[in-house]
């Protein structure tokens, strides 16, 4: 699941524009395969007064944290692919407003992840399937945890 945390000052989105990002963050994993319910994204507003980049205040950066969960990059290559497509979705929020702002994507171990209780379903498989289309987390036979 992929989950991202981006930190802002107040005032550098709308509601609009957060709702915007989402939704295209959202598209671009559903492109990838991934169900839509997997993305979560948290808008962390924090005041200028709190938020210090160099040992100065700033209104001026964004900083996002991407944790993934359901899915690993298996490269270099694919990692840098996902990048470009990620800031290319950013560019109309962040760098076009001139704001500076940095990413970095963690990924984590699978097995240590459960939706509901349930277990995760392999990628591909006619479990994930369902759980594509349906937009949530079912219980599953194991024989349904094969690829399609």
């Amino acid at each position: 699941m992929p989950l991202h945390h981006i930190w802002y000052t107040p005032g550098t989105f709308t509601e609009h524009d957060k709702e915007a990002l989402s939704k295209k963050i959202t598209d671009l994993y559903v492109a990838f395969g991934l169900p839509p319910f997997y993305v979560i994204v948290l808008f962390h507003p924090v005041e200028e007064k709190n938020y210090f980049v160099g040992g100065k205040k700033t209104n001026k950066f964004v900083r996002i944290i991407l944790l993934h969960i359901a899915r690993g990059f298996d490269g270099y290559k694919s990692a840098n692919k996902f990048i470009a497509k990620y800031e290319e979705i950013l560019a109309p929020f962040i760098k076009d407003r001139g704001l500076d702002w940095e990413i970095s994507i963690e990924q984590s171990e699978r097995d240590l992840l459960r939706v509901n209780g349930l277990e995760i379903p392999l990628p591909n498989t006619i479990a994930e399937k369902e759980w594509k289309r349906l937009n949530k987390a079912v219980p599953y036979d194991e024989k349904d945890n094969v690829v399609a």
